[in-house]
């Protein structure tokens, strides 16, 4: 790996933790466990359409393991995990069926996705089917989240990539 990727990756990883951490202090959205804007993501949605798919998976990945390291619990790590890991597969596979458009579009998918991933996690650690009664609230709230995440991260596309291809 070259050097300026090297430094580009570090540094979006740092960048995704900075947003996570400062996005963690921000009170809930709404009164249904679970949804959070996600802003974190807008990251990898940068770096999965202006990179590699692998290079998208060791940021997400080292942002998940770093921030569950900081700020996090042994539990959160596990969530995120499975979230994170559905929602950057349904992500490359929108990425790809688009060509990399429509980061909106990748970015709804991604949130749906992690949301089914977190819902699913906790099934199987709590044995609970009533737990899937947040699964309305939980893809509504990915729908929305994904939508203002995916903007942010078309509209942040105009500042980074200079940068990335300095």
């Amino acid at each position: 790996m070259k050097v300026k990727k090297l430094t580009l990756l570090a540094l979006f990883t740092t960048l995704a933790l900075i947003i996570f951490a400062a996005e963690s202090m921000l009170p809930p959205l709404v009164p249904v466990p679970g949804i959070k804007l996600g802003l974190a993501n807008i990251i990898t949605l940068v770096v999965l359409r202006n990179f590699t798919v692998k290079d998208a998976a060791v940021v997400l990945f080292m942002r998940i393991f770093l921030s569950s390291f900081f700020f996090g619990q042994a539990l959160s790590l596990l969530y995120s995990l499975a979230g994170g890991f559905l929602c950057l597969v349904v992500m490359c596979l929108i990425n790809r069926l688009f060509s990399g458009h429509y980061l909106f579009l990748t970015s709804i998918a991604g949130a749906l996705a992690h949301n089914a991933g977190q819902l699913l996690t906790a099934f199987f650690i709590t044995q609970t089917a009533g737990i899937f009664i947040y699964l309305p609230f939980l893809m509504l709230g990915g729908l929305v989240t994904g939508l203002f995440t995916g903007l942010c991260a078309h509209f942040s596309q105009k500042y980074l990539v200079p940068l990335i291809n300095r």
